[in-house]
Order: C-alpha cells, then sequence, then structure tokens
C-alpha cells in the first residue's frame, strides 16, 4: 500500500557521468610542447641573440658615421646627406613587412630567439623558410607543425639553416675579391646590352624553384581537391606581375622595394578568405 506524500523511487536509477577526462597522450603531448615552447624561447636564447644584434647595430652605426664623414670630406652638402639617410630609412619600413611576416611564420615552431636571429643578420625570407620546412620533412616531420616539434629537431633543422647559409658567407670570403675584380671589367655581353650567365643562372633557378612548388601545389589539388595553395600562389604572382610592369615597363624602380611584401601580404589575405568560404 503506498502511504500519502511519500515520494516514488524511480524506475531507472541516475548515473552521473563519469567526468571526461583527456587521455595520458594527449596530456603529454600538451606537456611536451610546453616545455619545447619555453626551452626555445628561453632567456638565454634572447641574451645570446640580443648580443649578436646589438654588435650588428654598432656596426652599422659606426659605417654610418664613417660614410657620413666620408661624404663631406668629398665635399657633399649637408642637407643632401640627410636626405638620403632619412630616405633610405623611410624606405624600407614597408620591406621590412616581408621580414616580420618570415619571422611570426618561423616563431611558431621555432621559437622567436632563432627566428629573429636568422632574418636579421645574413638569412633571407625565401630561404629560410624554405630550408626549414624541407629540414622538417627530411627528418621524418609531415611538416613545421609545432605537435611535432622536439628540441631534437629543433637542433637539426637550426644546424640545416645554419650550414647552408654559411655558403654565401665562405665564398664571399674566399671569392668575392676574385669575383668583383672581373665583373668589373664590364664583359663585353654586358656592353653590348645582353644578360651575362649570372643574369641566365639566376633567372633559371628561380624558375626551377616555383616550378617545383607549382607542382606540388597541383598535386596536392588533384590528390585532396585542395585548391587553396595553388590559388594562394596565383594571387600572390599576379600581384608581384603587376609590380613588374610598373617597374621595369613603366619605370617606377621605387615599387621594386614593395613588391615582396604587398605580395605576400596579398597571399596571406587570399588564403584567410578562401578558407572563410
Amino acid at each position: 500500500m503506498r502511504m500519502r506524500g511519500a515520494i516514488p523511487a524511480p524506475l531507472f536509477s541516475e548515473k552521473r557521468a563519469a567526468p571526461v577526462t583527456q587521455p595520458a597522450p594527449y596530456k603529454e603531448n600538451v606537456f611536451m610542447n610546453n616545455e619545447y615552447i619555453a626551452s626555445v624561447n628561453s632567456g638565454f636564447f634572447y641574451l645570446l641573440v640580443a648580443g649578436v644584434l646589438l654588435f650588428i647595430t654598432i656596426m652599422c652605426f659606426v659605417y654610418l658615421i664613417k660614410s657620413y664623414r666620408a661624404g663631406l670630406a668629398i665635399g657633399m652638402d649637408k642637407k643632401v646627406l640627410k636626405r638620403a639617410i632619412i630616405s633610405s630609412a623611410t624606405f624600407t619600413i614597408l620591406p621590412s613587412i616581408s621580414i616580420l611576416l618570415g619571422v611570426i611564420a618561423l616563431s611558431g615552431t621555432l621559437g622567436v630567439p632563432f627566428s629573429w636571429l636568422r632574418l636579421s643578420v645574413i638569412g633571407a625570407l625565401q630561404y629560410e623558410l624554405n630550408v626549414a620546412e624541407i629540414a622538417a620533412q627530411s627528418i621524418g616531420l609531415s611538416g613545421l607543425k609545432l605537435s611535432e616539434m622536439s628540441m631534437s629537431a629543433f637542433a637539426t633543422i637550426s644546424l640545416v639553416m645554419t650550414i647552408g647559409i654559411l655558403g654565401g658567407v665562405i665564398c664571399c670570403i674566399l671569392f668575392l675579391k676574385k669575383y668583383l675584380g672581373k665583373i668589373q671589367k664590364a664583359p663585353k655581353a654586358k656592353a653590348e646590352g645582353k644578360p651575362g650567365f649570372g643574369d641566365h643562372a639566376t633567372t633559371c633557378m628561380f624558375v626551377g624553384l616555383c616550378g617545383a612548388y607549382i607542382g606540388s601545389y597541383v598535386g596536392t589539388l588533384t590528390s585532396s581537391g585542395n585548391y587553396v595553395p595553388l590559388a594562394v600562389a596565383a594571387v600572390s604572382a599576379a600581384f608581384m606581375a603587376v609590380f613588374e610592369y610598373f617597374t621595369n615597363k613603366k619605370g617606377i624602380a621605387v615599387l621594386d622595394n614593395f613588391s615582396m611584401a604587398v605580395s605576400m601580404l596579398a597571399g596571406m589575405a587570399a588564403a584567410v578568405i578562401m578558407s572563410l568560404v
């Protein structure tokens, strides 16, 4: 018999849901990523890079003062020298945006100090990003992904990038003086207005580089249907073509300093827009 006011027992006992916990491998990966980020952005790295950049900055000011005094010694007007200094400093702001973008792109996986150092001294934006990606894939990573990075991978990638860029420094030390002596003799091809071997070699190198990347983008499109890399390359190439037209055909040489930065920004903006569509 049921008593009045009694609360009936539920037909099925309610079970509380167990708290959702991340699996152990996930926690371990997060811990390792945090430890890696802390290591590559440590205070020691910042101090080391700051010391190198301080030395280079002092050298720049020393040569600036020497050049200014040399200009005065040959009779140049102070106003002309100051105007040259101001205009040079002004026209380096926008082209440096592309370097800043490279630092941001590399710092996510290689840390701020190392990226800052490589793109502030002798590194080039086109070289650093490509070599870092190639080195990462060579050691078995799928690319410059933070989830796959470790200190051993960082050491290998940074070593490959450093050894590769040292080739130019060593060649300058050993062969630059002799090479400059040859090109200062005004070769016959240059006198006739024809491009020399260096011009052809540089053009072939960049054509081959662009062909390799465009081929990979076409492969990505045909294999997975992802058209974004190829479309971004097309947008950047279109902007670069516009700059080349005004630089070479219209004689506006100053635009050449901004072509790389604007083309990169246009490509990045196109990638963001296409990913949102």
